[in-house]
């Protein structure tokens, strides 16, 4: 009721309705880790198109395959990634720029580390001081090998009170340099244009070697840093202690892995199934793709190339989300690889059938319908384990809800804990669910067949209370792909006259 009722008269007061309209979380962000030539170390950095990740990490290059994943995967139908850049040893380049008194004004480097900023110059001229008589001067950027100039910063202060100041506007405007003011005298010794030397690309990290191994797993911490990614690929890795560890990290996230088989897998020497790393307890959250796919390399004048399929599936999975739904299986004659013109290995009927059943999802190349995933199993998905999370659908659609709940129902904490709070836990999650079920997401014919909510007394209980818990149990009823199917044929007799 109103908080004083002072007159006769007429109050009009507002109930709250009870209602929190739960949105479903985003389903197919990828993660990307591997070698670029340029780029942040320092964070996953978010990248929205192919010419978005060019500009930040750098054309195709032959020495890794992160770029061809990622531009395999905007091809695909994906739409936003992650990227997290390994460059062991990598230096950036600098220039130091000097004062009239010979003194060091303004240390200057490129924006990541890398041979790039090599390919870079800056020009410093004075200007006009301000009306406060600050001395400002003006810096341009260009790139000296294609004589072209990038970046031109106007009145600039190396003053760290002025709101110009050489640092801080470099650090939020430039894409190409990054600076380190030394005094408050300008670098007006510098009459020319200045190359930035010495940026070295470290070691480039081999796929699957040891060092790649190592820096792959520790660049998860980098990811740690990003509020929600579904997909990770690293593109090339192979090495079973590492896909099991990248599956642990995935299952912590409620991220989903899309493993690359080796190279040299052929479809006898996995007739036995993947290594048993790769199928323990947290397999649940990844599935393992065959064989490596021939491409065409703009880099090498289009010869073909194999490439790992890793990147072409992220973006098979981001367009069926879109297309169709995350429980949709990303296979089948609607799932065509883009940009992909063969497979290394085209697996026979018989030999997809050897592979199935052991959780190996087949790349087939059909006369019809062209490159297409034709599998659509986790690596728990072999037929001996008899796992609920048998198909992928399947575990991303828990995935799913699981995450888009975790985050849609922090209002309860702390609210007091009896039925009214159930209720209206119940008619929220409720909503999500019947929605969810309008769309074709469960199984049943009627909402009671495909799912249920409940958070009352009998989940809740006055021992939970004490506790400060409540208990919210949701349930589903999946779709599930079908993977076989049987047209059975036979002969009816003629109508008979008698």
């Amino acid at each position: 009721m109103p908080a004083a009722l002072t007159y006769p008269g007429v109050y009009v007061e507002e109930i709250p309705s009870g209602v929190r309209t739960i949105t479903g979380v985003a389903t197919s962000i990828a993660a990307f880790v591997g070698w670029a030539a340029k780029g942040p170390t320092d964070e996953a950095g978010l990248v929205l198109s192919w010419s978005d990740y060019v500009r930040r990490y750098g054309d195709l290059d032959p020495r890794s395959y992160l770029g061809y994943a990622v531009s395999q995967f905007f091809a695909n139908g994906g739409q936003r990634a992650y990227i997290v850049r390994l460059a062991k040893g990598a230096l950036a380049s600098k220039v130091e720029l000097k004062s009239d008194a010979d003194a060091l004004a303004l240390t200057v480097s490129a924006r990541s580390a890398g041979s790039w900023g090599d390919d870079y110059a800056v020009k410093i001229k004075a200007v006009d001081p301000d009306a406060n008589g600050i001395k400002r001067f003006r810096l341009v950027v260009s790139n000296w090998k294609l004589d072209v100039v990038v970046e031109t910063f106007e009145n600039l202060s190396m003053e760290k009170t002025h709101p110009r100041f050489v640092d801080a506007v470099l650090k939020a405007e430039s894409l190409f340099i990054t600076s380190v003011a030394t005094g408050s005298d300008l670098p007006t010794k510098v009459k020319d244009a200045q190359k930035l030397a010495g940026g070295s690309n470290g070691s480039d990290l081999e796929t699957d070697s040891s060092d790649f191994n190592t820096a792959a797993l520790a660049s998860t911490t980098l990811l740690d840093g990003v509020d929600l990614f579904n997909l990770l690929c690293v593109p090339g890795a192979t090495t079973p202690n590492t896909i099991q560890k990248l599956q642990a990290y995935c299952r912590k996230r409620r991220a989903f892995l899309i493993a690359d088989c080796a190279s040299t897998a052929t479809a006898d020497t996995l007739k036995n199934g993947p290594d048993a790393l790769f199928t323990g307890a947290d397999a649940i959250n990844a599935a393992f793709y065959f064989p490596w796919l021939l491409a065409p390399d703009p880099v090498q004048e289009n010869r073909p190339r194999l490439f790992p399929p890793s990147g072409f599936m992220a973006g098979i999975y981001a367009r069926t989300d879109t297309q169709r739904g995350v429980w949709k299986a990303p296979a089948g004659s609607e799932a065509t690889l883009v940009g992909a013109i063969d497979v290394k290995e085209r697996a026979t009927d018989d030999q997809n059938g050897v592979l199935n059943p052991q959780a190996i999802n087949c790349i087939r190349n059909f006369p019809v319908y062209g490159i297409v995933a034709w599998g659509a199993r986790t690596l728990q998905g072999n037929d001996e384990r008899g796992s609920e999370w048998k198909y992928v659908p399947v575990r991303r659609m828990a995935l799913f809800i699981e995450e888009t709940l975790y985050r849609a129902t922090k209002w309860v904490v702390f609210e007091p804990n009896d039925e009214p709070l159930w209720a209206q836990i119940r008619l929220n999650i409720g909503a999500f669910m019947h929605d969810l079920f309008r769309q074709g997401a469960f199984q049943g014919a009627s909402p009671k067949d495909a799912y249920f909510v409940k958070c009352d007394k009998e989940t809740t209980t006055q021992s939970d209370i004490n506790r400060g818990i409540v208990n919210i149990v949701v349930g589903f009823a999946p779709l599930k792909p079908a993977e076989f199917v049987v047209i059975k044929l036979q002969q009816i007799a003629g109508d008979i006259q008698t």
